[in-house]
């Protein structure tokens, strides 16, 4: 990428005419950019509990742990957010042989993210930080890991990692935290002329100054990193953005970049550009214990934005509105494509036709996600079928559920059906949480459906048999597999119909599948 605004990866621009609205994070999506990232992959843990009294050996509280939670952080964390985003990403990095790196990596794998370039390397210890917390202050962080550096034949190969998966990507993005596996062998690879470069190269780097000789078309220093950067001490804490902004040459000169943003924390972010004044964003603060891996966040949906082609000023008020999101919560997370969406106004349609489903279902399929497709009338909706929805969502990472539309219903049930018309019936099933997309479909079964979307599991209650279903050949004919989910207790919908209509006078307990 050239550094300006009409740059765009080749075939992922957007019009220009973009505004901060809440169907954006869909869009961005259903464009999916192939993103690589490669840096220095940590596990998280925050081991959660109580303390009522101080131990007998030092001074010190007594944690009672009640819940242990890990997450992906540094670069893996940035790569499962621009996945939770739609992004398709690639990551290298390294990983010990112990059982940190093999739990990173099955929630990275969970994430939806391609670790097949994350390369297990002997002799080193996955970089790990616990936070021990009691009622939400975090006590102490212990971290484990990093101390040993790889050998130079494991950085040979960790460059060759990288350079294989920057090929063709939209986008690549270098995070490093100063561990020493970037440097070396990966520095030399990145700059050397014969290596394609993607259309847009981001830099997240404790020192961007180490890696001014690639041109980055973005950096994204902290306020730490500035300082650094300029030769001072600290920035004021009067107003850092002024100070920043007064320094706007100084940064992009010593990082070589086309522009800079600068993250600020609680004060937001300035951009810097050569060609336009300063742009400033402001932050939604959170608590300080809330707050890790927000810079992760931002960077993600910064680059991700940059991918598809938005402006940079918007990119960074999108990537400003995503870091608010993380920063409210608890612990290490990721800002998904819904999560953003409600941030900036509405929650995401979930209801779709046809030709959006297959498209959002195109960037889900090639970003390696897991499509499970179920189908019903869900006139009235019961814990029969919240219960079997969720257990259809376990099956896979995106379900799908059509619902018939009132006049297949009416075919299939008879005249005084449905009770709830098809626009009310989706947007019930679209507010569950395990539910990502709804669609309507007009016909008695759902193979024409089915023949077009090709999902990769097709569910069905346990009151049926794969032998009762059209539908089942036509799925294993284009390699998906026919689950049957068992019997939850539960009511069926027409005995509830049929109370609530006052034509029976006590609760029957019956199959809970029936999706009528």
């Amino acid at each position: 990428m050239s550094g300006t605004d009409s740059a765009a990866p080749a075939g992922l621009g957007l019009d220009g005419s973009d505004a901060l609205t809440a169907d954006l994070p869909a869009r961005l999506r259903a464009l999916a950019p192939r993103v690589t990232v490669v840096g220095d992959l940590l596990l998280d843990g925050w081991w959660n509990g109580h303390s009522e009294r101080i131990t007998r050996e030092a001074p010190a509280p007594v944690v009672d742990v009640t819940e242990r939670v890990y997450a992906p952080g540094g670069a893996a964390n940035t790569a499962m957010n621009l996945a939770a985003l739609g992004a398709r990403v690639s990551l290298v990095g390294l990983v010990g042989p112990d059982e940190s790196g093999e739990r990173v990596l099955a929630l990275l794998e969970a994430g939806g993210v391609d670790v097949s370039r994350v390369l297990r390397v002997d002799g080193i210890a996955t970089t790990t930080k616990i936070r021990i917390v009691s009622d939400d202050q975090v006590l102490v962080r212990v971290d484990e890991g990093g101390e040993t550096c790889p050998s130079l034949d494991d950085l040979a190969a960790l460059a060759r990692a990288a350079v294989d998966a920057a090929a063709g990507a939209d986008a690549l993005l270098l995070c490093d935290y100063g561990y020493g596996a970037l440097q070396g062998p990966v520095h030399d690879a990145l700059r050397a002329p014969e290596i394609p470069r993607p259309p847009l190269l981001v830099v997240d780097a404790h020192d961007p100054a180490a890696w001014a000789s690639l041109a980055p078309d973005l950096v994204t220093p902290n306020a730490r990193e500035v300082a650094r950067l300029i030769g001072v001490d600290a920035l004021p804490l009067a107003d850092r953005a002024a100070f920043v902004t007064e320094h706007a040459a100084d940064v992009l000169r010593s990082s070589s970049a086309t522009a800079a943003v600068v993250t600020l924390d609680r004060d937001g972010t300035v951009t810097l550009r050569p060609d336009a004044g300063p742009h400033r964003t402001s932050a939604r603060p959170g608590p300080e214990a809330k707050a890790s891996g927000a810079g992760d966040t931002f960077v993600a949906t910064l680059t991700l934005a940059r991918a598809c082609g938005l402006p940079l000023e918007l990119s960074t008020e999108l990537a400003q509105a995503a870091a608010d999101v993380v920063v409210q919560r608890t612990g290490t997370s990721v800002c998904g494509t819904r999560d953003l969406a409600e941030r900036l106004g509405s929650p995401v349609e979930p209801v779709l036709g046809h030709d959006e489903l297959g498209e959002r279902l195109r960037a889900d399929r090639e970003a390696g996600r897991r499509i499970v497709f179920t189908n019903g009338c869900f006139d009235v909706l019961h814990r029969g079928h919240t219960t079997y929805l969720a257990q259809a969502a376990e099956l896979g990472d995106v379900l799908v559920v059509a619902i018939n539309s009132d006049d297949s219903v009416r075919r299939l049930k008879g005249v005084d059906r449905p009770v709830n018309v098809a626009e009310d019936r989706a947007s019930v099933l679209g507010a569950l949480g395990c539910v990502d997309y709804v669609t309507v479909f007009d016909t008695d079964t759902p193979v024409p459906l089915l023949e077009r979307l090709r999902p990769d599991v097709y569910v069905k209650g346990g009151d049926y048999t794969p032998e009762m279903l059209e539908e089942a050949a036509v799925v294993t004919s284009f390699g998906g597999q026919v689950r049957m989910l068992g019997y939850v207790p539960s009511q069926s919908t027409t005995s509830m119909v049929n109370r609530i209509r006052g034509n029976s006078p006590a609760l029957e307990t019956t199959p809970p599948l029936d999706r009528s």
